[in-house]
């Protein structure tokens, strides 16, 4: 490749409207994360696991519950605020929407502690723990305008604040032991003042404290926005209830123990999500313009890439904890989790479709079928559900929680590539690929892992793996360009 055409490459690189909102959210995103997740080690660490148990199932209910809360109209409203002429009255109306619909569901979250547990703990952390979802549902309004606006950086800056807040809040532990309780109420300040930070700074002046208390919205303008849009409630909340099922299941059917498992687990598992999610904050508006745009080839071409990416970064994530996850466990949260290993290569199974899926999921929304999503979704959740409670009463294990969801996640991805052959939106070869290559390659690196030593194993892999592959790329680009030029050849001699 010429020279010049590799500084124009990384030139259209830089100019990318994608590749730097991406860039600077992966950035942002993991130093937030770091920060959360020293915040959840501090917590794993420092409580009793029966009482650290008690706090995240109180977490989970308010979880759950904001995932409804929010009536999964994100999407929905980046679909219409861009090109839309009357923004702030569209905004104010969003917004009054998610405060009323928060409202709501925080007396839905009291609710449903009081009816699940009888521990009077659970029931007291459920109701501080709930006023979050009032101010996470105005939260969640700001976050999808920055979509909308591509200033994904504000929401990440500020993100990344009261991440910083939270870490100094469990900090307090290090020093000084706190009750639970005592904790929790701190938690709910600092949401607060999250809250006031992106009122202030995270909504381009279009919004003004004054304007969205003064707006005027009906029932019938609630009902007229939200009925014909009620998949993008059933789309958001289930991306939710994925993950956060298994913590209810386990809390009913296995020892509190397992429940810290489980969350310890998955929240190793959410940290290498990072990548694909903030990628996808940029990728679902860009799919969105380029669909408005009726330019399919480019749709499809930029779909592809970005599948590619995807496919390669989850193979690159699970074999790094299949290597790594029994150094890596009891090093952060201590001797007490040293069996947690196990689960958290189970868990990571689960890495292999979620990206893919999560991002051919983004272009059947973009295409303006969500309906298909919001079915899909809901027959992969009763796969899940099914899955783990008939495995449990067989097989009293966290291992049948990990198989659930990885099924259901690879029904859910099939289906999916069904459908987008079937729109043409990818090809047969392309999607056979998929399966192929991390069939493949979990099953060689699996194999060979067991005769060499982990550490060098795994970079001598991916190294040999990056240069077969971009040798095959090297060709093809040879190939195209012999073929480019000798078509120009041919035309030349034509033409004489």
């Amino acid at each position: 490749m010429k020279i010049s055409s590799i500084f124009r490459l990384f030139r259209s690189l830089k100019d990318s409207r994608t590749v730097k909102n991406s860039l600077w959210g992966v950035i942002s995103s993991g130093a937030q994360n770091v920060l959360l997740s020293l915040y959840f080690i501090i917590l794993a660490r420092k409580y009793d696991p029966s009482i650290f148990a008690l706090f995240l199932i109180a977490s989970n209910i308010y979880q759950v519950i904001v995932s409804f809360s929010s009536l999964g109209l994100g999407q929905w409203f980046t679909r219409t605020f861009v090109g839309s002429e009357n923004k702030a009255d569209i905004l104010n109306k969003f917004l009054k929407i998610q405060l009323f619909s928060g409202i709501f569901f925080y007396v839905v979250a009291i609710i449903l502690g009081y009816l699940l547990y009888d521990s009077q703990l659970i029931r007291y952390l459920t109701i501080i723990l709930g006023t979050n979802i009032i101010f996470d549902n105005i939260i969640y309004g700001i976050k999808a305008l920055n979509v909308a606006e591509f200033q994904q950086r504000k929401t990440f800056t500020i993100l990344f604040i009261d991440a910083t807040l939270k870490f100094l809040v469990a900090s307090i532990l290090l020093f000084y032991p706190i009750d639970i309780l005592v904790l929790t109420v701190l938690l709910v300040i600092t949401r607060l003042i999250t809250l006031n930070i992106f009122l202030r700074y995270g909504t381009s002046n279009i919004l003004t404290l004054r304007s969205l208390i003064s707006q005027r919205i009906s029932k019938r303008l609630i009902m007229t926005i939200v009925l014909p849009n009620w998949p993008f409630i059933v789309i958001g909340s289930i991306s939710v209830i994925y993950w956060r099922i298994g913590n209810f299941i386990v809390s009913k059917a296995l020892p509190l123990t397992d429940v810290a498992n489980y969350e310890v687990s998955y929240k190793v598992y959410s940290l290498t999500l990072i990548v694909p999610l903030v990628l996808s904050m940029t990728v679902f508006p860009t799919l969105v313009e380029k669909f408005k745009a009726k330019n399919m080839e480019k749709f499809k071409a930029f779909a592809t890439r970005v599948s590619l990416i995807y496919l390669v970064y989850g193979l690159l994530v699970y074999t790094f904890f299949y290597s790594f996850s029994d150094l890596i466990i009891p090093l952060l949260f201590g001797e007490k989790f040293v069996d947690n290993a196990i689960y958290t290569r189970q868990m990571f199974l689960t890495i292999l479709v979620f990206p893919t899926a999560y991002l051919q999921a983004n272009i059947i929304v973009a295409i303006n079928k969500e309906k298909v999503d919001m079915a899909l979704n809901i027959l992969s959740l009763v796969i899940n559900v099914l899955m783990c409670v008939a495995g449990l009463y067989f097989y009293k294990s966290l291992t049948v929680i990990y198989i659930g969801i990885f099924t259901s996640f690879l029904v859910f991805h099939i289906v999916q590539d069904f459908f987008l052959v079937r729109k043409r939106i990818y090809g047969v070869f392309h999607a056979v690929r998929y399966y192929l290559v991390t069939a493949a390659t979990v099953l060689l690196y699996v194999y060979l892992a067991r005769y060499f030593n982990q550490f060098i194993f795994f970079f001598i892999f991916w190294l040999t793996t990056s240069l077969i592959v971009l040798s095959v790329f090297f060709i093809r680009y040879k190939y195209k360009m012999g073929k480019s030029h000798k078509e120009s050849f041919l035309a030349m001699l034509k033409e004489r």
